[in-house]
């Protein structure tokens, strides 16, 4: 599951999206409805909701399915209504674990993916420890193959456009830059003709952890069991592999 860059676990995790895509919308869906609770239902002044829109539709999630889950929240249909979870906790070696998600039942979530962490070699933690450990960021992939620009082009360009960091990772560039600077930076790099592989708005650890190849495999295993959770929406690691969503 884990791969050598933060590229190979993306495509990765669109190739389950293709085979699960029923529990992709169904997670998508709550997504939008906590970013429309949340920051209301205008995507224009509320950034969590446009991006939760944007992440639907590049899963293919129709339009009206997209529509009717930021009505619920708006409280312009009936449905069931959910709350943001976020659980914490450890793997093996002392890696760190953050997972968000979206719950219509509180209490059945943490005793549920509180199980899975016991079952799969991990431990769920108290509110608040290791959740200093991630930064929200925006991340945009560049593949390097194809790519007409250098890497001191791409840089400068990217910096220019609000970027704090951008790393070589062998397959792609991984270009960093602050939640309210994301969109800024992505519609700047299209503009440039920068042919943009993926972006996201995610969390980054300060500092990573180093596994030998046993834990790491059981690290593996249990961010794909917490993925596959319906609740579950994102599952960060500070592993040095870049073992998580």
């Amino acid at each position: 599951m884990a791969g050598h860059s933060k590229w190979a676990n993306i495509k990765r995790r669109k190739a389950k999206v293709d085979e699960q895509r029923g529990r992709v919308f169904t997670k998508l869906g709550r997504e939008l409805f906590v970013a429309t609770r949340q920051g209301g239902s205008n995507p224009d002044a509320n950034l969590r909701l446009r991006i939760a829109i944007q992440k639907a539709r590049d899963a293919n999630m129709p339009a009206e399915h997209i529509q009717r889950s930021i009505m619920k929240a708006a409280g312009e249909l009936e449905g069931v209504s959910y709350e943001e979870v976020v659980f914490e906790g450890y793997g093996p070696g002392g890696v760190a674990i953050l997972v968000e998600g979206a719950t219509d039942n509180r209490k059945r979530s943490a005793a549920e993916v509180r199980y899975l962490f016991s079952r799969n070699g991990g431990n769920l933690g108290e509110a608040g420890c290791v959740s200093w450990l991630f930064e929200p960021k925006g991340l945009v992939l560049v593949e390097t193959h194809g790519l007409d620009l250098s890497e001191d082009s791409l840089t400068l360009l990217a910096l220019e456009a609000g970027a704090e960091d951008v790393r070589n990772e062998g397959d792609a560039f991984a270009v960093i830059t602050g939640p309210a600077e994301y969109e800024q930076l992505k519609t700047a790099l299209e503009v440039a003709g920068v042919p943009v592989a993926h972006a996201e708005y995610t969390r980054l650890p300060r500092s990573t952890v180093e596994l030998g190849a046993e834990d790491e495999t059981i690290l593996e295993r249990l961010v794909e069991v917490l993925e596959e959770h319906d609740d579950v929406h994102n599952v960060y690691t500070n592993s040095g592999s870049g073992a998580s969503s």
